[in-house]
């Protein structure tokens, strides 16, 4: 039997890149899977996918999971259709880099928005149906940018570094129910955005890296599964960085 055949996963920013891989490595593994996207044309074109090589293991949701009340409403609609939920990875994440000085109230506000409270909404809405849930499971997908900051990036860093904080309050209020809460910082990721870098931008990058590569979106997607598996329930409050080695 396939590790988490019958398991009920909602996943945010699941349209495309580490969701998405998070997405069909879960269906792989026998589960039925919520691809949530603000985007309804990609994650409905997410869920097609899965499910032509996992039959009826996908639904999609167009949502914007920094909208409080249609995330409540998505909610209780993904429980009712599913029959209840095991396992929640809050992984829906934008960017609007600038250097401080020249920053607008609105790129922070929006980062903050999805990154942040987004995940807030989602547990919100979901942890009385995971404390009923089998094995329940909340992953929050932060950055390796959280822990060590970037130039140009003090929304994201801020929202990453908050959602690390979140984890760990969320992982020590729902222990008693046997709901566990860890985070994985992701680094340098080959996605579509780290394709449109320029050769000598990734070369400094690589050279920030002991192991001198790009992480694929699998390596997101493994990590994943297994602080979601059974081998991992003794496992809360914890950040695991995918990273190559960068913030070692």
């Amino acid at each position: 039997m396939s590790t988490f055949a019958g398991k009920r996963v909602v996943i945010t920013g699941a349209g495309r890149g580490i969701g998405l891989a998070i997405a069909k490595a879960f269906a792989a593994e026998g589960a039925k899977v919520a691809v949530i996207s603000r985007n309804e044309t990609s994650c409905g074109a997410a869920a097609k996918a899965i499910n032509a090589d996992h039959p009826d293991s996908a639904r999609f949701y167009g949502l914007d999971v920094a909208d409080f009340d249609s995330v409540q409403e998505c909610g209780k609609q993904i429980v009712e259709e599913f029959g209840g939920v095991d396992v929640l990875v809050n992984n829906a994440g934008v960017t609007r880099d600038g250097l401080l000085m020249r920053m607008k109230s609105e790129d922070w506000d929006t980062v903050l928005d999805t990154n942040l409270k987004g995940a807030f909404n989602l547990i919100k809405a979901l942890q009385r149906p995971l404390m009923k849930g089998t094995d329940p499971r909340i992953i929050n997908i932060s950055s390796v940018i959280g822990l060590i900051g970037n130039a140009g990036q003090a929304n994201y860093a801020a929202s990453k570094a908050g959602l690390i904080g979140l984890t760990k309050s969320v992982a020590r209020e729902l222990a008693s129910r046997k709901v566990t809460c860890n985070a994985i910082a992701p680094g340098f990721i080959t996605t579509d955005m780290t394709d449109e870098l320029s050769d000598d931008l990734k070369a400094g990058i690589i050279a920030k890296v002991p192991l001198a590569d790009f992480g694929q979106v699998e390596d997101i997607a493994q990590a994943v599964l297994y602080l979601a598996s059974p081998s991992a329930r003794y496992i809360t409050g914890q950040v695991l960085a995918v990273d190559g080695g960068m913030t070692m």
